[in-house]
């Protein structure tokens, strides 16, 4: 059986987190605070990363955003890294009512992503591989020898009622 990718499941479990802390407060002091964090995560954990072995289906919209967590290189391409701001931002989210269930997945989230990078695991972009045109004379290898199939002679002949009306 092959190796589970842990960081594939924190990726879920911040991105729901980072919905519930946008979505759970108010838009006053503090809440706003968390609403704030709240973004920065869902900004951090929309993009997938590309898995090992198999294919990865891609978010939509999701190279954009891809390109601006890139451009932070190691800071966010290391799990270390993710799991101790995932940390750092449940902490003070905690305090609020109205933003605890995000703490609590966010939380979750740290700790798959510690494991995540205890296993080795780090975030890749998946990126799209160029198609290659087919060339023509690599189209048809060779010409069919044998004529398409046809129906018998006889019902090939129109029938009489065909023909009359």
């Amino acid at each position: 059986m092959g190796q589970i990718e842990w960081a594939m499941w924190a990726n879920e479990q911040a991105l729901a987190a980072g919905l519930s802390e946008c979505g759970g407060p108010g838009l006053q002091g503090q809440d706003l605070a968390a609403a704030g964090a709240g973004a920065l995560v869902c900004l951090l954990e929309y993009p997938r990363s590309k898995r090992k072995k198999g294919s990865t289906m891609e978010r939509c919209g999701q190279k954009y955003l891809t390109a601006v967590v890139k451009v932070f290189g190691p800071l966010t391409r290391n799990y270390y890294i993710r799991a101790v701001l995932h940390a750092a931002l449940a902490v003070p989210a905690g305090f609020l009512l109205s933003t605890i269930l995000g703490t609590v997945c966010l939380g979750i989230a740290s700790g798959i992503y510690l494991l995540a990078a205890v296993r080795g695991e780090e975030w890749s972009p998946i990126e799209q591989k160029p198609r290659e045109r087919p060339h023509v004379g690599d189209t048809i290898k060779q010409p069919p020898s044998n004529p398409p199939p046809r129906p018998p002679a006889d019902a090939r002949k129109k029938q009489p009622a065909e023909v009359g009306g």
